[in-house]
């Protein structure tokens, strides 16, 4: 068996509303699967015939009607009526069937890949942007159910669809990332692993979900809830990251009167001038400006945006210089400078870490490869929890 124990890099802090996530859906469990759970149903209540006549109806036969009758509790009754069914579905369920849960083990599953995942994620997004897109892709995963599965009375419960939007997020923003995975057979194998999140997440998706979900449908499982969600976290982040290269820094002072083409941009580069380089630059509509500098032309500018104060600007610029120039001699120090701007300028170490690593793995000059190996560093030392070093070889 393979378990998920833990991420890296992951650095020191409260990510509150992923601990406030986790503790709801702990005390829902706790206030009314327990409880409830314990107690059987009321035959007299009026939802429980329809309950009967629907699970009876969708098992097919799979099930004894006696001994449904029997097993039912009135836990059964409640996710019946506030869990999500695509045949009769609620607005207010589409919110409440993601705090509850099947079992302990369902929610711990959930509870842990939130705890594992979600920290990260808040930082990136910022904690009310978070605690909206972990909702609205738990939305978005419940209705890929029921649009899937739409004449289902089967109630939908668990978090898992709002957690999969989560893993959609760390996807495509932590890509270098490592998950600590705990491989145990006891009494006989219990080793820890580092295996890249990409891996990880990939085979949630296409192993765990994708592959179940074309070959034997829904089950018990709802896969297709997962995959709605995962998709949607990865597609948000996305149009994140391009809203975020198209638009123009707010520190950066527009220019007056008609601005230059992008070859004055350049001469103004060549010519030291990186005033009226930025200024120009920026005011560019983002289509012109995509792959208007090479990297070695863009490396001098944004350092001198960092000394001057704009590392936000500095950043886009770079990031724009990764996204057009796939491959050239310069590219590991844009990375490298990438890297550093996020780790000293912007305390975003898990961010930096992507390009820091990438860099590494490029063959920078000496002087950069010393400067990147340090940043690794200072971001190991910012870690929770540390098990060997970030940038050492892995499973």
């Amino acid at each position: 068996m393979f378990l998920p124990i833990g991420d890296a890099p992951n650095q020191k802090g409260v990510p509150f509303l992923t601990y406030a996530l986790i503790a709801a859906n702990v005390v829902a469990f706790l206030l009314l699967n327990v409880p409830l759970g314990s107690r059987r149903a009321d035959a007299n209540a009026p939802e429980f015939r329809e309950y009967v006549e629907v699970m009876t109806r969708e098992l097919q036969g799979r099930v004894d009607v006696r001994q449904l009758v029997a097993q039912t509790s009135a836990y059964d009754l409640f996710s019946f009526e506030h869990g999500y069914r695509p045949a009769a579905p609620q607005l207010t369920d589409l919110l409440s069937c993601m705090f509850l849960h099947g079992g302990f083990m369902h929610l711990f599953g959930n509870m842990l890949f939130l705890w594992i995942y979600g920290d990260n994620v808040e930082r990136r997004l910022g904690s009310v942007p978070f605690l909206l897109w972990y909702l609205l892709t738990g939305v978005v995963a419940t209705l890929t159910h029921s649009f899937v599965f739409s004449s289902s009375d089967v109630p939908l419960v668990g978090a898992s669809g709002a957690i999969s939007g989560v893993l959609g997020f760390y996807f495509l923003w932590f890509p270098k990332n490592t998950v600590r995975m705990l491989a145990f057979l006891p009494p006989f194998l219990m080793q820890v692993f580092e295996i890249p999140a990409r891996y990880v997440l990939g085979m949630y998706l296409v192993v765990d979900n994708l592959l179940p979900f074309l070959l034997a449908g829904e089950g018990g499982v709802a896969h297709g809830a997962h995959i709605g969600g995962f998709i949607a976290g990865g597609l948000v982040a996305w149009l994140m990251d391009r809203r975020g290269l198209a638009a123009r820094p707010a520190d950066i002072e527009a220019p007056r009167g008609v601005t230059g083409a992008g070859d004055a941009v350049r001469a103004a580069v060549a010519d030291g001038r990186f005033g009226d380089a930025a200024r120009d630059y920026f005011a560019l509509p983002a289509p012109a400006a995509r792959g208007l500098l090479s990297a070695e032309e863009a490396i001098p500018l944004a350092s001198w945006l960092r000394e001057q104060g704009h590392a936000d600007a500095a950043l886009v610029l770079l990031r724009r210089v990764v996204r057009d120039v796939p491959r050239g001699p310069e590219l590991a120090e844009v990375y490298a400078l990438a890297g550093v701007i996020l780790l000293d300028d912007r305390r975003e170490p898990t961010a930096a870490y992507q390009y820091l690593l990438t860099a590494l793995e490029m063959g920078p000059r000496p002087e950069t490869a010393d400067t990147v190996r340090r940043g690794l560093a200072a971001i190991e030392e910012l870690q929770k929890r540390r098990v060997g070093r970030l940038h050492s070889a892995r499973f």
